[in-house]
This record gives structure tokens, C-alpha cells and sequence, in this order.
């Protein structure tokens, strides 16, 4: 066993893991941060992003280890300070950017580090970011309205697919 220790979402934490357990399963099981979703165990679905250190990683390719004394953010610390859902969380809903809900931790993590490097992206850019997360349900057009509306982008002129 090792012992880690990270800051998760401003919050310290530590525990005890084997060498083999993934971040995204030390984030779920001992942490019970269950917003980070394990799609695929492949690094193919992208309901597993997180940000380490600032950067969108796929928390499923990485070990709990290799973050240790790192910053990491999850799904359940992107709401604001009241409890109200972030400017690209109220996008999605706003834009039905989601109907199961399964991919859309990743999808929203995705886009906040997008949004972070890229503050005005356009429709082309959006769609080549998230070529690495996969959603079954929407069809990707109302996930990436939503991001580009989060972006402060007038999106009325985009039509629907």
C-alpha cells in the first residue's frame, strides 16, 4: 500500500492505495466522488475526465499515485460557491446539452479546460477538443451549442442537426 494525499476540489485529502488502483477509482471508491463516471476503462469514452494540476486528464489512465500532492478537480467542484451550476453546467441544460446524463461529467470537465485555453473557440475547434469523448445519446450538436453559449457566443444562428 501507498499512501497519497491531493487536494480534491480545494479540499485536502489522503488514503492508502495499491499500486494498480486508478485515479478514477480512488476518486469513486474512497472518496465517493461518484460524478466522475468509468465509461470504458480504455481511455475511448471520456466520462472519466478530471484536471490535474489544471490539465484535463482521463482519470481512468492514470494511477491514484501519480497524483499525489497534486490539485485535482472533479465534476462535483465546478458548481459556483452557492451551490448553483457554473456557467457551462447551466449551458447544457439550458441547450439540452444532455439526455442520459452518463457522459456529461466528462463532456463538462472537457469543456471548462477548452473554455480555459481557448475562451472564444469556434464550432470547428469544440468538435475536434471532444474527439476524445464519446456520447451516445445526443449527437454532439447540442453539447457543443452549449459550450460555445458558455463561451459567451451568440448561438441562435447555429441550426439544429
Amino acid at each position: 500500500m501507498t499512501q497519497v494525499s491531493m487536494t480534491v476540489n480545494g479540499m485536502a485529502v489522503s488514503g492508502d492505495v495499491e499500486g494498480r488502483t486508478l485515479l478514477s477509482d480512488f476518486l469513486r471508491g474512497d472518496l465517493h466522488m461518484t460524478g466522475t463516471h468509468i465509461g470504458c476503462d480504455t481511455s475511448q469514452c471520456g466520462a472519466c475526465v478530471v484536471h490535474v494540476n489544471g490539465e484535463a486528464v482521463k482519470s481512468c489512465t492514470m494511477f491514484a499515485a501519480e497524483a499525489d500532492g497534486a490539485e485535482v478537480g472533479t465534476i462535483e467542484g465546478q458548481a459556483n460557491a452557492d451551490g448553483s451550476l457554473n456557467v457551462i453546467q447551466q449551458a447544457f441544460q439550458d441547450h439540452h446539452g444532455l439526455q442520459c446524463g452518463f457522459c456529461t461529467p466528462g463532456m463538462v470537465m472537457s469543456a471548462a479546460a477548452l473554455l480555459k485555453d481557448n475562451p472564444k473557440p469556434s464550432e470547428a475547434e469544440v468538435r475536434a477538443y471532444l474527439e476524445g469523448n464519446i456520447c451516445r445519446c445526443t449527437g454532439y450538436h447540442n453539447i457543443v451549442k452549449a459550450i460555445l453559449a458558455a463561451s459567451g457566443q451568440d448561438v441562435s444562428s447555429i441550426a439544429a442537426e
